[in-house]
């Protein structure tokens, strides 16, 4: 199976970020099954011209959202991200929760808070 990934030099977001992005939405679509092994930084960038830098630089934020993980030498891989992502979430709501308590927010305030963040980065649901 070979990635169908593109990186459009000339967007406005950083190269880093659409090959975070499309391998994430390839794990979460499961395009990209559970143990799948990725190609080496070295081998990735030099295959869609980018600095490895930038490859390892995805690949370090895929690996902190548990979408990869990284074996050692054996390589790096698909995780089975929709736990690792739903506990991740779930933590940050909770420490979320925690700082709005420590703010004085009511209840009311804190999900209008989460309401406005959610929309400016999904977007207004229609």
């Amino acid at each position: 199976m070979a990635l169908q990934i593109t990186v459009d030099q000339d967007a406005a977001t950083a190269p880093f970020e659409q090959l975070r992005a499309q391998i994430a939405e390839l794990a979460r679509s499961g395009a990209l099954p559970v143990g799948y092994k990725l190609p080496t930084v070295r081998g990735f960038a030099e295959e869609l011209g980018l600095a490895a830098n930038t490859v390892a630089k995805a690949y370090r934020a895929l690996e902190a959202d548990g979408v990869i993980e990284t074996r050692g030498r054996h390589g790096t891989f698909i995780a089975a991200a929709g736990d690792a992502a739903r506990r991740q979430a779930a933590e940050a709501a909770q420490t979320y929760v925690q700082r709005a308590r420590r703010l004085g927010l009511d209840r009311a305030a804190a999900l209008a808070a989460v309401e406005d963040a959610l929309r400016a980065a999904y977007g207004d649901p229609a």
